[in-house]
């Protein structure tokens, strides 16, 4: 007796999802980096046309250090089929989609990839992330 869910088509986004996971947690990761370098290197000089503005990032390494870490356990949790790391993958993914897509004008090819990747992963989870707990 079928319960109407097509095993084949379960299987196909079970892997999306995995996917989804991966890529938070790759993605935690390199925050986390973006976060460490920042904290370890934390004068930072930009050179303008017409002058020099000097930054102090520590602030800004740890908010980035926190959001890999949070990325890192949301991914974990969207393997093993959590709903709330579902819900967080989802917020984290559409925060994500609109800094990037805010980032453009700065960085074009880069920008427009995450808020590709960040796309593909919100509807991975928000449409098939039951998926996982069915495989």
């Amino acid at each position: 007796m079928s319960d109407g869910y097509d095993a084949v088509e379960g299987d196909r986004w079970t892997g999306w999802i995995a996917f989804a996971g991966i890529m938070m947690i790759i993605g935690g990761f390199l925050q986390g980096f973006y976060g460490l370098v920042a904290i370890l290197n934390d004068e930072w000089v930009v050179w303008a046309n017409s002058s020099a503005s000097f930054f102090d990032l520590t602030q800004w390494g740890w908010i980035h250090l926190v959001w890999g870490l949070v990325m890192i356990l949301a991914g974990i949790g969207v393997m093993g089929g959590n709903i709330l790391a579902r819900t967080l993958g989802v917020v984290l993914a559409g925060i994500a989609a609109l800094v990037n897509f805010a980032f453009i004008p700065v960085y074009p090819l880069w920008s427009v990839t995450v808020v590709v990747i960040s796309i593909v992963v919100i509807y991975a989870l928000v449409a098939h992330g039951r998926d996982v707990r069915r495989a």
